[in-house]
């Protein structure tokens, strides 16, 4: 049996309902996780610095003058710990904007325990999945990717990318000419939990292209096969991509 991404991980959860802590408490220790809490924003950026989580599930509605969108900016200032965002909305534009500010997913209230363990295993896979030892791939004369450090070079720029963003990369540069399709992104990038949920795809392949594309709406790396999926531009020097990354 495979060890669950859980076990010997320390989880802060900050929410302002005592009975919301103990609720994750409960069934994540069962998982062998830690679980620490906090009632509001500065508390929670105070546990931060001093337990330094694996993993921190945020509330959104919280008193206290920090809410959770505020307290997610002022977190990502200092650390890229993976967060989980919980509200009681489940609207798109509330998912965007936590996105936005770096969350890693996003859970809307009431949820099942089965659910929040299962994201929140699927996001420390995906952000814990160690660094393939590579070289850098040239694409072209304005874009290089070092897979040693998990950066862009962007004309000239480097760029560093979320987790989640280099996952989708590469795959993406992997499999560079070929069709992939939402599902296969989804569930070689997010984990079969998320197959469906298109709007990750779109939402991060967006978020690429503004960090790797000279003009975001007229890409030339990342092309969309409308209603189906995405392929990266076929590449000379394609061969020489890390088979053991992402």
């Amino acid at each position: 049996m495979s060890t669950s991404p859980l076990k010997d991980r320390l989880v802060l959860v900050v929410d302002d309902e005592p009975r919301i802590i103990r609720f994750v408490q409960l069934h994540f220790e069962m998982m062998g996780a830690r679980v620490i809490g906090a009632a509001d924003g500065r508390a929670g950026l105070e546990a931060l610095r001093q337990h330094l989580p694996d993993l921190i599930i945020l509330d959104v509605n919280m008193p206290g003058g920090l809410d959770g969108f505020e307290t997610l900016r002022e977190l990502r200032k200092v650390s890229e710990v993976p967060v989980i965002m919980l509200t009681v909305q489940a609207d798109e534009p509330d998912r965007i904007r936590g996105l936005d500010l770096g969350a890693d997913d996003y859970l809307a209230k009431p949820f099942s325990p089965a659910e929040l363990v299962s994201r929140a295993q699927a996001v420390l896979r995906r952000t814990s999945r160690p660094t393939a030892a590579g070289q850098l791939v040239k694409v072209d004369e304005d874009l290089t990717i070092d897979f040693a450090t998990r950066e862009v070079i962007a004309r000239g720029q480097r760029l560093k990318l979320r987790p989640t963003e280099w996952r989708l990369l590469y795959h993406l540069v992997q499999n560079a000419g070929w069709l992939l399709t939402h599902d296969i992104i989804l569930s070689k990038v997010w984990g079969p939990e998320y197959l469906g949920q298109d709007n990750y795809v779109r939402l991060y392949v967006t978020y690429l292209r503004q960090k790797i594309e000279p003009q975001p709406g007229h890409p030339k790396y990342i092309l969309t096969d409308r209603g189906v999926g995405y392929r990266f531009v076929d590449f000379a020097g394609k061969e020489q991509v890390p088979k053991d990354a992402g």
